[in-house]
Order: C-alpha cells, then structure tokens, then sequence
C-alpha cells in the first residue's frame, strides 16, 4: 500500500511512526516554510530550505541505527553552531554539494537507512502570511503577519493563511513535481495531525499540491490533533479544525477523519462536519499514555489501519 503523509514537524512524525507498522511504502511531504531556529538560521545565510522539519521525517522513518541519534544531536554552548542540530546542517551542506533538494534529501535518507522517502512540499523556500484579528484595542480589526514563527505564537485568532514564494516575491509557490506525483500515485493520504495553520494547511495552498489532492483516486484521511494548540488553535474545537481546512481548501473531499475520542467532547458535531466533507469520523483511543498531548505510534497505526480497510473495502 503506497501511502503519503503531509504535514511537518513533530505531528508528522507521529504519523510516520504509525504508519511504519502498516507499510514500508510511506512518503513524507513536508512543509518548507519554517523561519525559526536553526532552520531559519540556516535558511536566512544560505538562502536553502530550512531543513528542520525534514530532517524530523528522515530520522522517524529511519532505520535502528546510531546515525539517527547522531542527526538528532544538537550542539550546546554560545558559539555560531550553538542551537543547529547536525541533521540540518548535513541536509544544508548536501542541497549544497548536489544541487537538487530532492537528490540530497535522497542520499540523507540513504545514510540513515530510511524505510520510504521524504520530499519537500516545494524546492524553494516559502512564506506564511495569515490574517490575524485580537491584536488591536478593536477585536474585529484584521492585521496581517508574516512568518511561520510569528503565525505560530500570535495572541491573536488566525482566520486564513496564504502562501508566498520567499524568492520570487509577489509569485504563488511552486510545488515539488516529485511530490505532486506522490500524491497522484497513491493508494492512501493523509493531512495531519500537527501545527493546523502553519504545518498542514500550507499543503492546500500550493496550487499543483492541491489539484493533486482534489484529483487523486487515493483514499484521503485527516488525523485531527489532541489538544489546540496555544497561538494557532487555541480554542478551536475539533470540528472546527474541519471547517478550517474546508475554507481553505472547498473542493477538497475526505474519506476518513480519526480523532482520540477523550479530546472530542461533542462527537455528534463531529461527526456531522466530517460528513459535510463526505467523511466518516474514527473516534478511539490514540493517545500515549506518558504524553497525553502526543499521539501513541501503535495506537494511532491500528486505527489507522482499521479506518484505511474500511474505506478501501478490506
């Protein structure tokens, strides 16, 4: 079963982990539109995609291996490496040497035994734009922020984001041709769970990105999220995360939406927005026992997989 998974960060690795227990034909889409931390850092010098977030998928479909905990190290002290961890400046210094993004994420995942593929959701770097309200003494008026740091930690309430090229300013995003074909190649897809506005939502607004998802034959399923997430969601219930990513994206129709069923205290509403996007809703159990903001892997990948079949018919 081919299946892809959109999103960044450490909700995409949630789903990754999941999904390695049902098919080691699993690729990674990954947002590229990161400006924080060593990722930004990285991306500000040397004008590459910030490399975060990939480097977070590569190592969740990674291999038992100790270069996994070697990509993952992050240098200490005060100095100019303080903060980057190895990871990112390996995937710098490869779209460096190689060229082609695509190429270097590649050998990265080579080095470090990956079971799948990860790409990045465009070649170029982007930007966040969002409209935001809650910032002025008059709540209704609308400010516009730009930045996935700035959209992610805002005080305010997020209402709609764009995506912009950060090298052809003015111009739409371009999306990656290798993930577009991905999507269209494949049995299943998944959005989510993760950071709403500025993980998974980015995907629907790249314009070949999106017609892929409208137009691909695969099974479509979105993980929502445990808790709202303060500065993006805060407040948001989860059939508004649905209503979000149907204003966002309206022709986008779904097959399944799995949630943990301790974080939706209104399963009826859910179940009736899921069905406005032509979708059944999977409540369960999915999340870790240690963490109850984090999905469990195991959990999530049998509902996962329980959904998937009754979908497809098996």
């Amino acid at each position: 079963m081919r299946v892809v998974a959109l999103g960044g960060g450490r909700g995409l690795q949630a789903t990754l982990g999941a999904l390695r227990a049902i098919t080691e034909d699993v690729t990674a889409v990954v947002t590229v539109a990161d400006d924080g931390g060593s990722s930004g850092r990285l991306r500000r010098e040397l004008g590459l995609l910030p490399p975060g977030d990939l480097r977070k998928a590569l190592t969740a479909l990674a291999g038992p291996d100790a270069w996994r905990e070697v990509f993952e190290h992050r240098f200490g002290g005060t100095g100019a490496l303080a903060g980057h961890a190895v990871g990112n400046l390996l995937i710098a210094g490869l779209i460096e040497v190689v060229g082609d993004p695509v190429e270097a994420l590649a050998a990265a995942a080579r080095l470090l035994g990956v079971t799948g593929r990860v790409l990045p959701m465009s070649t170029e770097p982007l930007d966040i734009e969002a409209d935001v309200t809650g910032l002025d003494e008059d709540p209704s008026t609308v400010r516009r922020i730009r930045g996935q740091v700035a959209v992610a930690t805002t005080p305010g309430r997020v209402h709609r984001i764009r995506l912009r090229s950060a090298t052809r300013r003015g111009e739409p995003p371009t999306a990656c041709p290798d993930a577009v074909a991905a999507v269209l190649g494949a049995d299943v897809v998944l959005l989510g769970p993760g950071s709403w506005f500025t993980s998974v939502l980015p995907h629907l607004l790249v314009p070949e990105l999106h017609d892929a998802l409208v137009r691909t034959s695969a099974t479509r399923v979105v993980v929502l999220n445990l808790v709202p997430q303060a500065g993006e969601t805060a407040g948001f219930s989860p059939e508004q995360h649905l209503e979000v990513l149907s204003a966002h994206a309206p022709g986008l129709r779904v097959d399944a939406v799995v949630a943990d069923a301790d974080a939706v205290t209104t399963p009826d509403r859910l179940r009736r927005s899921a069905a406005a996007m032509g979708a059944r809703a999977w409540l369960d159990s999915v999340t870790a026992d240690s963490a109850p903001e984090r999905h469990d892997p195991v959990a999530l990948g049998a509902t996962l997989a329980r959904a998937i079949a009754a979908v497809r018919g098996g």
